[in-house]
């Protein structure tokens, strides 16, 4: 017993089974090689990537700016203007809107946060850049990504709703419910 162990011990036997190992998969797999940059590998459906911004299909915005999103945010990444429209004091917009990237977590609270869905996250992974001041965003750039990631829109809500547009007089130019 003792000799078979010295000889195991001289041979480095161990060693020996892990190359054998080694080598049986080595000559039974074929690799399996993705070409990055030209071919991609598909991402599941509820993968959070960078923010954009939406719009309806009529080009406006969705944000109100209540700044709900700004307050979700536990790394404080969002900073968020907001204004009231001229002439109507109860409607309010987002006149500026910055993220800093580099401080986001992709943890999807501040989309859960919006009232009016105004936050989407994108598929987009790939945002290397040399200067991380490239990575703060502004609205047009957030705007940008918004209609890259989510080309389709959804209406207004006074449009997909006529009790709605009906009884909301803040809006002028939207026709009245035919009975």
């Amino acid at each position: 017993m003792k000799l078979k162990k010295w000889i195991q011990s001289l041979i480095f036997y161990e060693i020996l089974l892990g190359m054998k190992e080694t080598l049986k998969h080595f000559l039974k797999y074929r690799p399996i090689t993705l070409e990055y940059p030209h071919v991609k590998k598909p991402l599941p459906e509820n993968y959070r990537g960078m923010l954009g911004l939406l719009r309806y299909d009529d080009d406006t915005e969705k944000c109100v700016g209540c700044d709900l999103c700004e307050a979700a945010c536990p790394s404080r990444v969002i900073r968020v203007v907001s204004a009231e429209v001229p002439g109507e004091p109860t409607k309010r917009f987002a006149k500026e809107y910055y993220m800093d990237m580099t401080r986001c977590l992709f943890c999807g609270l501040c989309v859960d946060a919006c009232p009016v869905d105004a936050l989407g996250m994108s598929q987009e992974f790939e945002w290397a850049v040399y200067d991380k001041r490239h990575l703060h965003l502004n609205k047009e750039q957030l705007l940008a990504i918004g209609d890259r990631a989510f080309p389709e829109r959804e209406k207004r809500l006074e449009f997909q709703h006529p009790n709605v547009a009906y009884f909301n007089v803040s809006f002028k130019d939207i026709p009245e419910k035919e009975f």
